[in-house]
């Protein structure tokens, strides 16, 4: 098991994490199996999506901001429930296939750490299964 040290800069942001995760399976010289990305918190999220065009992370959030609003009728009195919702939502885990020694990724497709209750350090776990 590695840890990858994430650092968001944003209340919300979406940060491409895929070449640490790349640099994690070479360091570890893995050549086949999966590999786990989790990140242990609760108001944060892992997910697979475009990362050619800096729009899709945008949209993404601002879809996500308009099904669960920063400021509603929430019980959690720290006021990051939203946050909380859209780790949910989200997940907090991706599992890719290593082939060959890299990633089986899409063209399009990067791996994002996804914070929602920002700006905090962070980490995101990776769990090489061979």
């Amino acid at each position: 098991m590695k840890e990858i040290s994430v650092r968001s800069s944003s209340r919300f942001e979406m940060i491409d994490i895929t070449e640490a995760v790349r640099k994690t399976a070479r360091e570890e010289k893995i050549e086949s199996g999966i590999v786990l990305v989790y990140t242990p918190h609760t108001t944060a999220a892992v997910t697979i999506n475009e990362n050619a065009d800096p729009d899709v992370p945008r949209d993404l959030l601002a879809a996500l901001d308009r099904a669960v609003p920063l400021s509603a009728n929430y019980r959690h009195t720290e006021g990051n429930s939203a946050a909380h919702v859209k780790s949910s939502m989200v997940g907090a885990s991706e599992m890719v296939i290593i082939e060959n020694g890299r990633l089986v990724l899409g063209t399009w497709q990067s791996i994002f750490f996804c914070e929602f209750d920002g700006p905090r350090s962070r980490k995101v776990i990776v769990k090489f299964l061979t």
